[in-house]
């Protein structure tokens, strides 16, 4: 069971391994938006930000809704957006940690 828990772990990991997949959830953040919303607000083709979507939607990371003809997406669980913030938490650390080592060598020269 730990070993399937895993991949599956790993399997999310890898659908959030995509800088265009977490500018889109950063998008779905505060609101769900269209597909043609998301394009206009990400600055890509429909066509590629629905296939980014659809790989999402099946891992289960975004939910959909029809309202008239359009299909809006939302963050299925909002744990991942938090589980995304502690992510750029460690990464604006890790970025500040190497400033101050950059700092160091500058300044012994």
């Amino acid at each position: 069971m730990n070993k399937r828990i895993y991949e599956l772990h790993a399997d999310v990991c890898k659908t959030l391994a995509n800088a265009k997949r977490l500018e889109i959830l950063n998008a779905l953040r505060d609101k769900d938006m269209t597909v043609n919303e998301l394009a206009e607000r990400v600055g890509a083709l429909k066509a590629n930000i629905s296939q980014h979507l659809a790989v999402m939607r099946q891992k289960g990371i975004l939910a959909s809704r029809r309202d008239g003809i359009n299909i809006y997406y939302r963050i299925a669980n909002p744990k991942v957006i938090q589980a995304c913030d502690i992510m750029r938490e460690v990464l604006f650390e890790q970025l500040k940690e190497n400033e101050k080592l950059m700092k160091g060598i500058q300044n012994l020269k």
